[in-house]
């Protein structure tokens, strides 16, 4: 699939597939929307010592930026282990373009977004002390064949219904579930009444949250 760099709203850029008329990330904010729906209303809400964290899926690494970049903020007593699924891999050209260190103020932060892309798929590393990310290249029906621990945290981040509707249909949201632990929080920047449906008949406690900048509401569903 054809891809080309785009600049969103809030300066921060994002791929756009042509096929697909479809960016990575809302046009109104590549790192606003991450922040809002990830961190703030995702990361911030767990308090476990070790969080367990599932991506769906790694893309441009733009949501393991943010979230590295909030564990930094904090007191860094406690572990973060990333798991990240992806089907199609970005290009060493387009990391190289869509630079998104270049967001943060901490100078560490080149160094650390070359690790995130360089680190080996299939295999765990370490990138900074106390978070590690494993990269998992597959389709995401793939889930119910890798072997994770319980999940605290899910970022659910697949494309759009409108372009990939089986993502957001409740077989791939049975597999998800049966990854996560009990009191497990699943955030996501869709409001769709279907997922806030299917996501009630796989037991989870759902709620209706402001959305990022541009969508009114989003969805954080905790597994009971």
């Amino acid at each position: 699939m054809k891809r080309e760099i785009k600049t969103t709203n809030d300066g921060s850029k994002t791929l756009f597939i042509n096929d697909l008329n479809e960016n990575y990330h809302s046009h109104h904010g590549a790192l606003q929307e991450a922040e809002h729906v990830f961190i703030k209303n995702g990361l911030n809400l767990i308090n476990d010592y070790e969080i367990n964290i599932l991506e769906l899926g790694f893309g441009t690494g733009l949501n393991v930026l943010v979230t590295i970049n909030e564990y930094l903020k904090t007191d860094k007593n406690h572990i973060i282990n990333y798991f990240t699924l992806e089907k199609y891999p970005v290009n060493e050209s387009e990391i190289n373009d869509l630079a998104y260190f270049e967001l943060f103020d901490n100078p560490e932060f080149k160094n650390i977004y070359q690790k995130i892309h360089l680190a080996e798929w299939e295999k765990s590393e370490e990138i900074i002390s106390g978070f590690n990310l494993k990269k998992i290249e597959c389709d995401f029906f793939d889930l119910k064949n890798i072997d994770l621990p319980a999940i605290n945290l899910v970022y659910y981040d697949c494309f759009g219904a409108r372009v990939q509707p089986d993502l957001w249909e409740k077989p791939l949201f049975e597999m998800v579930a049966d990854k996560m632990a009990v009191n497990g929080l699943l955030t996501t920047y869709s409001s769709k009444g279907s997922v806030r449906r299917i996501l009630q008949e796989l037991n989870f406690n759902v709620e209706k949250k402001q959305g990022p900048p541009g969508k009114r509401e989003m969805i954080n569903a905790v597994k009971l």
